[in-house]
């Protein structure tokens, strides 16, 4: 859906790039924005003009932007050129494994490394290395082209991963993701001092309409899915936050936006504003000061710093805790430096 779509015309072949069963417990919900949440970088544009040229089908039919999709709806949706070949190419990138057996393994991923192949990032991804490194790794319960993966952390988000090597992995690990218990701890660098220090947020997450690549929190469940963040004050350092937080859902960007949404955005998050000085006067030697700090953490402040998961063969409960990486501990050492320099 990131194709344009202006040139469709009745003539042309089309071939079928998206296919969706609109689950069970599915509510009533306009198709248009349906996909907006479905179908990355899809814009309510390119999909009404898609529909409007009869590229979206329902159950075989073409249907109306106004359609309200039911349970079970089979929806396709089809573009004037075959999709892109999905075999992955094997890469030689490394990978931090921290733990491995037959069923499983945990790495710790680096930031900056995209988990799968997608628009805009076909290569040296996640995938990659791991179709290098093992074989006949087991795909996502939908089928799609993502071997072992049952979870994924952002591009530009560090830490623990855990991956299936086999489909009973699969399946076990992918339960407890579903069930909410597995065990997943973040540490975040944050705007300014959570009050209370410890708390939960709730909301429904959803795209923003403003900007389809940011997530908002919304009070309609229309608008997106129910998400849960847990989170503990670690260390206050006067003008930013250590932060724990813990997963009970895992949904895209959760951390980043449950935590802009109370006002604490994540240190050098662009996309969700924390790459501007939030806290204290934003000039001089403290203007000089943070922008020093978001050269040593050129990203989002988040690390996945420890991941527990009951083991799918032998129900042994594992653990496992990782160390921040070197760029989130140095940006965090010169602001625990500047308050005790300042006492």
């Amino acid at each position: 859906m990131t194709e344009a779509v202006e040139e469709f015309s009745e003539e042309e072949e089309l071939y079928e790039h998206h296919r969706i069963v609109v689950d069970k417990g599915q509510s009533l919900l306009r198709i248009d924005r349906f996909l907006m949440d479905r179908l990355p970088n899809a814009t309510r544009t390119k999909i009404q003009a898609a529909i409007d040229v009869t590229s979206v089908h329902v159950n075989d039919k073409p249907t109306k932007a106004s359609y309200k999709i039911k349970p079970l709806d089979v929806i396709t949706i089809s573009l004037p050129h075959p999709p892109r070949d999905t075999d992955i190419q094997p890469e030689n990138i490394p990978l931090n494994i921290v733990f491995e057996d037959d069923e499983l393994l945990v790495l710790n991923k680096p930031a900056g490394m995209v988990v799968h192949p997608a628009h805009g990032n076909w290569d040296g991804t996640l995938v990659n290395a791991l179709v290098y490194h093992f074989q006949h790794l087991p795909t996502s319960r939908n089928g799609s082209i993502r071997p072992g993966l049952v979870h994924r952390i952002d591009k530009d988000t560090s830490g623990l991963m855990v991956i299936a090597k086999t489909e009973y992995a699969m399946t076990h690990l992918a339960r407890q993701f579903f069930e909410h218990s597995i065990e997943r701890t973040y540490n975040a660098l944050v705007w300014g001092i959570p009050n209370p220090s410890e708390g939960t947020i709730t909301g429904y997450i959803g795209r923003s309409v403003r900007d389809r690549k940011v997530q908002t929190i919304y009070e309609d469940e229309a608008k997106g899915k129910w998400a849960v963040t847990h989170y503990k004050t670690l260390e206050e350092l006067r003008y930013v936050a250590l932060v724990q937080c813990n997963l009970e859902t895992g949904r895209t960007h959760q951390i980043r936006a449950h935590m802009k949404h109370i006002g604490h955005p994540l240190f050098n998050d662009a996309m969700y504003g924390g790459d501007r000085i939030l806290r204290g006067n934003p000039v001089g030697s403290f203007k000089a000061f943070v922008e020093n700090a978001f050269k040593l953490l050129p990203r989002q402040a988040l690390h996945a710093k420890s991941l527990g998961f009951t083991h799918p063969r032998t129900q042994k409960w594992l653990q496992f805790d990782s160390e921040l990486p070197d760029d989130f501990r140095a940006a965090l050492e010169k602001w625990q430096k500047l308050v005790a320099t300042n006492n």
